[in-house]
């Protein structure tokens, strides 16, 4: 039977290949038929990152290298102080191949025909990791160390870690700027952006040339920072019963460098959800930090990328996939994973979400399900001993996807409804169980991906390997 649905999901990936002057270039996102394309018929950098990581994963790494020199070639190029043209360094969004007779070309989209019209954060850090991938799976460190790649890194890197108003390691992003893409509140310093901020970082320090001297002197700043946000991801996002007693005592206009509640932190914005679901053993990173705010919803992607990044510590991670267990009902569900938890409701809803009828309760980004996160939840739960809690996982989702043609997201407390609009035959939906499958089958792949840490648990691929025989 999985098998059967392997062949079923590599269909799907492989039906979503875009060619440009002949040779493949991309995915596109979905390939719903009865549905309006919208701008899901476009090569999205985010999509098609999970794509490119099955593809190295399988051995075919020629649609990942084009679809980095495509968009290397789209990349914003020119120092710009028009508000309304994207700053330089800055990776498109998506694109899409247009015909104009006999002629094909390149168009991209850097935020200016996205809903709400926000230029992508993460782009650029997903271009990274693809690349990061492709070197690690090819060993062609010859592409990566070519004058036309590193000024692209190093175009990146000047884009994010620009001189800044605020003075935190952490870096201000606007709502619906990542995988996000509607308001939810997350404006500020969203843990999501902070992990693959965290893991782009540290894919640039491998990637960039130490021969080159232009590229040598930007080194010793991201190990800098690296270093730095770690300590206050680890810090100041982490939450587990002792910490939630440790916030629930704060002392509040504390004033000076010895302050205790840096953030002045009120205890009465402690959740009454959090006090009686946050169990004995266990925590994770919170959504969000900054003046006064802390976010306590759980987030699936930043807590799993900030695991298998190495952004949280060991004992973190540990800690984190014991939550999953605990949790698992509502944060794996009937079809993993719940991007976040909980969903905001009623008065929340309305403010936080601008009453957005796709983000209601436990729908879409505001609580919903996305078989994409498999891959995550795969890597991880392999690094760190809980291969179980993936096997699980995956066989939840197989009862489903192949069943419902691949769909985008599923509805529900638990995700028992497939998403009122979501797209079906989903290409990430379809490659994110492919890379859970490839990793379980063989988890020595798991180190040619390009956010595998380097701590681990101890002995965990040796008892990975014994699992799966």
């Amino acid at each position: 039977m999985q098998a059967k649905i392997i062949r079923q999901a590599w269909q799907v990936l492989e039906s979503s290949v875009v060619t440009y002057q002949g040779q493949p270039v991309g995915t596109v996102a979905a390939q719903d038929t009865e549905t309006a394309p919208l701008n899901y018929d476009q090569v999205f950098t985010r999509d098609f990152a999970i794509s490119a990581f099955a593809f190295l994963l399988d051995g075919r790494p020629e649609i990942v290298r084009n679809f980095l020199e495509t968009t290397l070639r789209l990349q914003s190029q020119e120092r710009q102080l028009d508000c309304f043209k994207p700053g330089e360094g800055l990776m498109p969004a998506s694109f899409k191949v247009t015909c104009d007779g006999s002629r094909e070309h390149l168009v991209a989209d850097f935020g200016e025909y996205s809903i709400a019209q926000v230029a992508p954060v993460d782009s650029g850090f997903w271009w990274l990791l693809i690349l990061h991938a492709y070197v690690r799976t090819t060993a062609d460190r010859a592409f990566a160390e070519r004058a036309e790649v590193q000024e692209a890194i190093r175009l990146i890197l000047d884009l994010c870690l620009i001189s800044r108003f605020d003075m935190f390691p952490t870096m201000l992003v606007p709502d619906g700027s990542f995988m996000i893409d509607r308001r939810m509140g997350v404006y500020g310093y969203p843990l999501d952006i902070q992990a693959q901020f965290f893991a782009a970082l540290r894919a640039a320090m491998d990637l960039l040339d130490d021969n080159d001297p232009t590229s040598a002197t930007y080194q010793p700043v991201l190990s800098q920072r690296l270093s730095n946000l770690a300590h206050h991801v680890r810090t100041y996002y982490w939450l587990d019963l002792s910490r939630l007693n440790q916030i629930y005592c704060y002392g509040v206009e504390e004033y000076g460098p010895t302050s205790i509640n840096k953030f002045n932190i009120h205890p009465d914005t402690i959740p009454n959800w959090l006090m009686d679901w946050l169990p004995e053993h266990g925590g994770y990173l919170v959504g969000n930090l900054g003046p006064g705010r802390i976010d306590y919803r759980w987030f699936g992607q930043g807590n799993l990328l900030a695991c298998a990044a190495g952004l949280a510590s060991q004992e973190q991670t540990g800690a984190i996939m014991q939550l999953l267990a605990a949790r698992a009902d509502d944060l794996i569900g009937e079809v993993p994973l719940k991007l976040c938890f909980p969903a905001l409701a009623d008065q929340d809803w309305r403010i936080l979400t601008g009453c957005d009828p796709k983000n209601r309760p436990w729908s879409y980004h505001n609580g919903g399900h996305w078989p994409v996160l498999l891959w995550l939840l795969t890597l991880v739960s392999l690094q760190s001993g809980h291969q179980a809690l993936a096997e699980r996982a995956l066989k939840a989702a197989e009862r489903r996807l192949s069943r419902d043609d691949w769909p985008e997201y599923y509805d529900g407390r638990h995700g028992r409804l497939m998403g009122q609009q979501a797209r079906r035959h989903q290409t990430w939906s379809a490659a994110g169980y492919l890379i859970a499958c490839q990793l379980l089958e063989d988890p020595e792949r798991a180190a040619l991906l390009p956010v595998t840490s380097l701590h681990r648990a101890p002995g965990w691929l040796s008892c990975a390997k014994a699992s799966v025989t």
